[in-house]
Order: structure tokens, then C-alpha cells, then sequence
């Protein structure tokens, strides 16, 4: 292996960004003369990573918001493969974003590339049959819940369980009042946090059915606060935006830059979109409803699709409506607000959870950067360098 191996990574959204992170934190400390390049964001920026397309031009999700933007996304795929095709990184890692990631592993691994795809996608829960894709795009899997090991096991894909990456970094004793102090809240507040995605998408069909269910908590309770982080100035902007619209900047909403785990953890009760931020939620310990909405051309193919009654990640994790669970047309704002009703002021339900969740942080809990950083050292030393 040369003494300055390449690094070829794509990180499709913030969620990505965050895995990635975690695996490079590992990485740099073995490797502090590599070249890291692709398309990630500011997380993976902070150990060196080149950034050569901004990554939330892919951060698009729905069958048919995709193909609005198929040209633009496959043109950065070309652009990316010829570029990788004639450098020849020692090991190409796609993380997460499958829809992206797997067509271009395909062609790498065929041009001799070594590929590590990190963060299975959710052949578990629809689309099984992606795992014969999968055999043929990647050289190595790495996943972060421990049942998915014995799937690609089975599929003859060489595999590692690295934990998930976001129990080492939430704790497992979460400090409520410092968090609520950072935002300015008294200790005694009642708070609610709104999280409708990090996705422009995301934000478009969630924004405005989430705030009219804050709306009707905050009539019910005056007192309730309501803080909704938002992930960037892009985000920020869209999501005024579409308040304006819906005549909704009435609401007493604390908009915030960022510091998404401080406002869960100063939260009573959130509202999350369905995806990687309800894990985070779970992890936090604290009571949720989950909620999503998306084109209504594109849910009517995608509801079909579904092996299990789920789509929430912590009532994946534990086979059961744990926390409830709104689809497009039932996600309205009066189902969503009854429900954060109740986890809001049902003791009982609340201390079940916080248990539930505690048990489930301890089983994601690993060295993830340890093991992914190891893995990938693993495949290059097994592939030889390419320099």
C-alpha cells in the first residue's frame, strides 16, 4: 500500500454526512496522508475530505422527485465515474444514497476497484431483491444493525456490524436541563420539537402539515414551546417560506441553526419525519410520532412495495408500533397533535419508553469507528495499492 492511498467516498445527505464522519475519525488517525475526495459535507470536511460536488444535490427522495432531477443527478455520476475510472482510488465507499451508490459500485468494482458500501439498504423492510445488485456492486458491506449481518452472510457478501455510529456519539444519560439552558428555556418548560426533515423534499410536503399540528398543541397548552432546528440556510429559507404560504408565521416557533441533538435533547415529546432522525430521536430517550408525506404520485407506487407493517427505525428495531406511525393522508395535523397529546402527558408511557430506548442504545453500541476505519484498511490491504 502506497504511503498516500486514495479515498473515493459519496455521502448522498446530512445522515450520510454524519456516518461518514464517524468512519474518517478513524481513518485519518491511520492514514493521516491520504486523499479523501467525492461528494460528503461539512462533517466529513473536518478530516480533510475533499468535497468535489455540493452533496445535496442528491439529496432528493421519491420516485418521482427523482426524476425531476435524473439528469442532474446522473450527470454527476458520469462525471464522478470517469473521474475515479482513470485515478483508480484504492477503494471506492458509498454511504448510504443506494439509488446513487450502487450503479457506480458496479462499474468500479468491474474496473478492478475495490467497494465498500457502509449502511445497508432496507432490503429488510422492501425491494429484497437489491441484494443481487448488491453482490455484484460491492467488495464489502459494512451495516449498523446487528440483524443485517446474517443476510448478507447468507448472500455469500463479506460483511462487518460496526454499531451504529449514532450511539457513540448521542450519551446514554441525557442532560435535558443543560440542553434547555443552550436554548434558553427555564428547566421547568414544556417543549415540543418539530423535526421535518433535512431534505428540500422532505421539508416541501412535511413543513406545513407538522407546524398546523404544533398550532393546535399550543392552543390546547399556551405554555408549550416549540423549536424547530433546521439544517441549513437553505432549509432555513425554504421552510419560512412555505409557513408564509400556509399562513402559519402566526405560530410561536424558536427557529434554529443546527444543534438538531440539543433540541431533542431539550425536548417532552418530537414530531420526526420518518428516516434516520427518529433513530436519533429513540437514542435521545425521549417519546415521539412519526410522521411523512411525500408526492402522492410516488406514494401510490411505494406503499405497495413494503415487506413489514413498519417504517419508523425504532419500530423496526423492536418489531412492534412502539411509537405510532402517520403515512400521507393520515398524517394530518389533528391525528398528529392527538397523538403528541398523549406522549406528552402519559407518565406511564414515557418512562416505558425511556427503558425500551436505553436497552436499544445499549445494542447499538460499538466502536464504529474503530471497526469501520478497520475494515477499510482491511480491504485495501487485501486489494494491494494502486498507485
Amino acid at each position: 500500500m502506497s504511503n498516500n492511498p486514495v479515498i473515493a467516498m459519496v455521502a448522498g445527505e446530512t445522515s450520510g454526512d454524519m456516518l461518514a464522519n464517524r468512519m474518517l475519525s478513524g481513518l485519518r488517525k491511520q492514514l493521516p496522508d491520504a486523499v479523501m475526495h467525492g461528494i460528503g459535507g461539512p462533517r466529513m470536511a473536518e478530516y480533510g475530505f475533499i468535497n468535489n460536488w455540493p452533496m445535496d444535490k442528491l439529496a432528493v427522495r421519491g420516485l418521482f422527485e427523482v426524476l425531476v432531477h435524473y439528469r442532474e443527478i446522473s450527470g454527476i455520476r458520469k462525471q464522478l465515474r470517469e473521474r475515479l475510472l482513470l485515478e483508480k482510488p484504492d477503494v471506492f465507499i458509498g454511504v448510504d444514497a443506494p439509488d446513487f451508490n450502487l450503479d457506480l459500485e458496479v462499474q468500479l468494482k468491474q474496473a478492478g476497484i475495490p467497494t465498500m458500501h457502509y449502511i445497508s439498504p432496507s432490503i429488510w423492510a422492501w425491494r429484497g431483491g437489491r441484494i443481487k445488485k448488491i453482490a455484484e456492486a460491492v467488495s464489502h458491506m459494512l451495516v449498523v444493525f446487528p440483524f443485517e449481518e446474517k443476510i448478507y452472510r447468507d448472500a455469500g457478501i463479506p460483511v462487518t456490524y460496526v454499531g451504529h455510529p449514532l450511539a457513540q456519539v448521542i450519551p446514554l444519560e441525557i442532560d435535558t436541563a443543560a440542553a434547555r439552558e443552550e436554548l434558553g428555556f427555564p428547566a421547568d418548560a414544556r417543549i415540543l420539537t418539530v423535526l421535518p426533515g433535512s431534505r428540500m423534499s422532505e421539508i416541501k410536503y412535511n413543513t406545513a402539515t407538522f407546524i398546523s399540528a404544533a398550532k393546535i398543541l399550543c392552543e390546547r397548552d399556551p405554555q408549550l414551546q416549540i423549536v424547530v432546528p433546521m439544517a441549513g440556510s437553505r432549509q432555513r429559507s425554504y421552510y419560512i417560506k412555505l409557513v408564509v404560504q400556509a399562513k402559519l408565521e402566526g405560530v410561536p416557533v424558536l427557529l434554529i441553526d443546527g444543534r438538531s441533538h440539543t433540541a431533542i435533547a431539550a425536548a417532552d415529546v418530537v414530531l420526526v419525519a420518518s428516516g434516520t432522525a427518529s433513530l436519533e430521536v429513540a437514542l435521545f430517550k425521549k417519546p415521539m410520532v412519526i410522521a411523512y408525506k411525500m408526492m402522492e404520485a410516488s406514494w401510490q407506487i411505494m406503499r405497495h412495495m413494503g415487506y413489514q407493517p413498519w417504517i419508523g427505525l425504532p419500530n423496526i428495531l423492536e418489531r412492534e408500533f412502539v411509537v405510532p406511525e402517520f403515512l400521507q393522508s393520515a398524517a394530518t395535523p389533528q391525528a398528529l397533535a392527538e397523538a403528541l397529546w398523549k406522549q406528552l402527558n402519559d407518565d406511564s408511557l414515557r418512562y416505558s419508553l425511556q427503558q425500551r430506548f436505553t436497552s436499544m442504545h445499549h445494542t447499538l453500541l460499538r466502536d464504529t469507528a474503530e471497526l469501520s476505519s478497520s475494515a477499510v484498511m482491511a480491504v485495501i490491504d487485501k486489494h494491494g495499492s494502486r498507485r
